[in-house]
């Protein structure tokens, strides 16, 4: 059930979704039917809508409707493209123009827009007579959401402008930072948000209490952790994703599938999701710009991966990854079980997909018949005829309990201590039956350590958006052997360019800005 969950909505309707303006006062035009963000914040209810806002700019085409979950999968040897649609195909290809916007353009602006609507709750709040624990709630709120949409513009654009201020600034421009500086920012936010956030809202007192969906200590926690694992600082990820371990919040759901439903959502595993919803507010997508009252809370990525005749079929996931699965078995001797919850495919003895059995519906087609799809995000177990009308409800489950575990695991390794790393990634191998490691594969080198890792968080995570963003950290594209392997496991990986592991920056934003003094990313 979706009950008491934070329902985003958007305080203030007019903003700037990129990082630069115009300068000029008598250009700008204020309807006097609305609130200007001058105007806006006086009350306690008005600091609550202004972080709900900041949650809104999740909820959009250019991050989690559809276009953030497209980014990170298709750089990556699970997942791939045949859509007609050049902007999409050629994502996993390494080849997106600069010349066509389209889908990174939109998530670099809206990264943007959630940034600046960060920036106004931490500027103005503040200044609000308000209740305290709660003010410091939104407040880390903001903090947590800055630092993670921050998090997704230096490590998808690398060096990007870093705006700590609202339009109110005299600031026209922003210049364009470090890669480094990037992530400090990124580090700050996320610990600001953890020193101010609950642990949970079920024991907090005032307008949030009870809430699901809102950031919490864990969700920082675990985020710091893992920007410091981006950035090779193992220590003091290990330290924060021990912070997350300690807090005995969390832990792995019985059925790995229950974290892509709709049937257990919010659930003791998911640490951070972005909360969808068909029966809030109106029917329409928020295709980005500024909110219309049509708006609902609806995701257009199960359309977009759906199976043929189905939905647009525009990702699919990898005959590799197939494979892998099946190089270990379980305990049992069976495949593991977390196939059937990532894909459909033509199994023996039968696969159901939106009411249908998979082998007859696609009897009369041998391409579809032989071919691989995505369940993972799918509204598939009969109570939909298909994904048509573009409005799935299911949460995105962007941060959970099983990552933390395998980069934990991941830390404890690469800090020496091998042997403990076995524990963790045996948390996670348990749930789905499989074999006790540390009997399997005993005494691993740190290096046969790191490929198991690997292996494991392929297994655990595919179309989740995590496999291309560890390719490129693991620096895997530029080590010529590793590069190699990926092009015999993924034919897209034959058109890899060096720099291409990052997107480029909009046209638009190195016409316009003259402070992008670093430059567009290499080989754009």
């Amino acid at each position: 059930m979706k009950t008491k969950k934070i329902i985003y909505s958007v305080a203030i309707v007019s903003s700037l979704l990129m990082t630069n303006c115009v300068k000029e006062d008598d250009l700008i035009q204020i309807d006097p039917n609305l609130k200007s963000a001058d105007t806006f914040w006086e009350n306690e209810s008005d600091a609550l809508k202004g972080v709900n806002a900041v949650y809104g700019s999740l909820l959009t085409d250019g991050t989690y409707m559809r276009s953030t979950p497209l980014l990170l999968d298709l750089k990556s040897d699970g997942a791939r493209s045949l859509s007609p649609w050049g902007a999409m195909a050629n994502v996993g290809k390494f080849n997106t123009s600069v010349s066509d916007p389209a889908i990174y353009g939109w998530a670099f602006e809206t990264y943007y827009q959630g940034v600046y609507r960060a920036n106004q709750v931490l500027e103005f709040v503040p200044n609000i007579d308000m209740d305290q624990e709660l003010k410091t709630r939104i407040l880390g709120q903001a903090h947590f959401l800055r630092g993670l949409y921050y998090f997704h513009l230096v490590n998808m654009f690398k060096n990007v402008p870093l705006p700590l201020t609202s339009l109110g600034s005299t600031l026209i421009y922003h210049e364009q930072k470090s890669q480094e500086e990037g992530w400090a920012q990124v580090k700050s936010d996320l610990q600001a948000a953890a020193e101010m956030l609950p642990i949970s809202y079920d024991d907090v007192d005032g307008p949030d209490s009870g809430q699901k969906g809102r950031a919490t200590k864990g969700a920082a926690l675990a985020y710091l952790g893992k920007a410091y694992l981006f950035t090779q600082d193992f220590a003091n990820a290990k330290n924060a994703f021990e912070d997350v371990i300690n807090l005995n919040t969390y832990a792995l759901v019985g059925n790995y599938r229950d974290n892509f439903t709709t049937a257990n959502e919010n659930n003791e595993e998911s640490i951070f999701e972005v909360q969808f919803n068909r029966d809030a507010f109106g029917v329409d997508l928020g295709w980005g710009g500024a909110p219309a009252s049509g708006w609902g809370k609806t995701s257009a990525r199960a359309i977009t991966y759906a199976p043929r005749a189905f939905g647009w079929t525009d990702v699919q996931p990898t005959w590799t990854l197939y494979n892998d699965y099946h190089i270990e078995a379980t305990i049992n001797g069976e495949v593991d079980p977390r196939l059937d919850a990532t894909m459909f495919y033509n199994k023996p003895g039968g696969m159901m997909l939106y009411g249908h059995d998979f082998a007859t519906f696609y009897a009369n087609s041998p391409g579809d018949l032989n071919d691989l799809f995505c369940r993972k995000y799918q509204n598939s177990d009969g109570e939909f005829a298909d994904e048509f009308d573009w409005r799935s409800g299911i949460n995105e489950r962007i941060m959970r309990y099983a990552d933390v575990l395998l980069m934990y695991a991941e830390c404890l390794n690469e800090t020496g201590n091998t042997s403990l790393a076995y524990d963790y990634i045996q948390m996670v191998r348990d749930r789905v039956n499989l074999p006790d490691l540390s009997v399997t594969q005993p005494g691993m080198t740190q290096q046969q350590m790191r490929d198991q890792i690997a292996h494991e968080r392929f297994l655990e995570f595919p179309l989740e958006g995590h496999r291309a963003d560890d390719i490129r950290r693991w620096g895997w594209l530029q080590d010529p052997d590793k590069l190699q392997w990926l092009k015999d496991r993924d034919p897209e990986f034959e058109t890899y360019v060096p720099g291409h592991e990052y997107f480029p920056l909009p046209q638009s934003e190195m016409d316009n800005n003259p402070l992008m003094v670093i430059g567009q990313n290499e080989n754009y």
